[in-house]
């Protein structure tokens, strides 16, 4: 995966309302790269970033703030992400995939895709432009799931193309990340809903249950390490809840999602939209995404 430089990282986490510590000296005008990286330093920092106190606050509330977002100096110089550990409480409940959706003779890309574009299991059928399954790695170790596609996006035949797609590209280019570079980016409903005046509109709870099959075949053939939901929608999609729950209530959890025997841990955080809308909540979102960094972290050095 290619670098960012300090310039165009700092300018992602400024987009997202990330506060960024500077040393004087960068403050004053060197450029990054002037400043003189001793080994020494950047191990002490890792380890003192591994061992701040955070707070397991799960409501959001005046009587139990989130705790700061991580300063630039939690990142190495090689950009390998150093965050703070999360214990989140785990949640008692599991999203569970119907074994009936999933094809008993196993499964394969093209199928599923020939399956989407044919598909007339509900009425959106009959207004979408394109179909929107996906897009990304398909061997991706993060899988991003949205509610559905908008306009734009049905235009186009691809999820999170305009503003709240812009603003999700910067979010894991913070991640060091990238759209495609072992990421997929899906929906829950991947034909676009509108309203009578050819308006977007969030997806009903039966749409999504149309769709949800086709969802789960997509987590089996990806096997992601890690989901994050973006969205109350999605996430109440995912988890199998009514839209009754706050999102609040669903976030700061390490939920699970089961597909054909296996357990995912998902993340549950604010949709693009609603942060373009409440500029405000990005230091929340980052902090969700920085929870889902730590378990994804854990999980590689499992392997190791």
């Amino acid at each position: 995966m290619s670098e960012l430089d300090e310039t165009t990282r700092r300018k992602y986490l400024e987009e997202m309302g990330i506060t960024v510590w500077s040393s004087r000296a960068l403050q004053a005008g060197d450029a990054p790269d002037e400043v003189p990286a001793e080994k020494g330093v950047t191990e002490t920092v890792q380890k003192e970033m591994r061992t701040l106190p955070v707070s397991n606050a799960t409501v959001e509330s005046p009587d139990n703030p989130f705790p700061e977002p991580l300063p630039m100096e939690a990142f190495t110089d090689d950009f390998s992400f150093v965050p703070a550990e999360m214990h989140l409480p785990a949640d008692d409940g599991v999203a569970a995939s119907s074994p009936a959706s999933i094809p008993a003779g196993g499964d394969t890309w093209e199928g599923l895709l020939d399956e989407i574009s044919h598909c007339e299991r509900c009425h959106l059928c009959k207004t979408r432009n394109r179909i929107v399954p996906g897009v990304g790695d398909q061997d991706a170790d993060w899988l991003f799931v949205g509610e559905g596609p908008g306009f734009h996006e049905d235009q186009q035949g691809e999820p999170f193309v305009g503003r709240s797609g812009q603003l999700l590209d910067s979010m894991m280019a913070a991640m060091h990340m990238k759209r495609g570079d072992r990421v997929y980016i899906a929906n829950v409903v991947k034909c676009r809903a509108s309203n009578e005046f050819g308006k977007d509109r969030q997806p009903t709870e039966e749409e999504a249950a149309f769709c949800m099959p086709y969802l789960e075949r997509q987590i089996n053939l990806i096997k992601p390490k890690i989901m994050v939901a973006l969205g109350k929608t999605a996430a109440c999609a995912l988890l199998n809840t009514g839209r009754e729950v706050t999102l609040g209530s669903l976030r700061n959890k390490r939920h699970v999602f089961r597909v054909a025997g296996r357990e995912i841990p998902l993340i549950v955080t604010y949709h693009p939209s609603y942060l373009l809308r409440t500029p405000g909540g990005k230091k929340q979102a980052w902090q969700d995404l920085c929870a889902a960094m730590d378990i994804v972290d854990a999980e590689m050095k499992k392997e190791d």
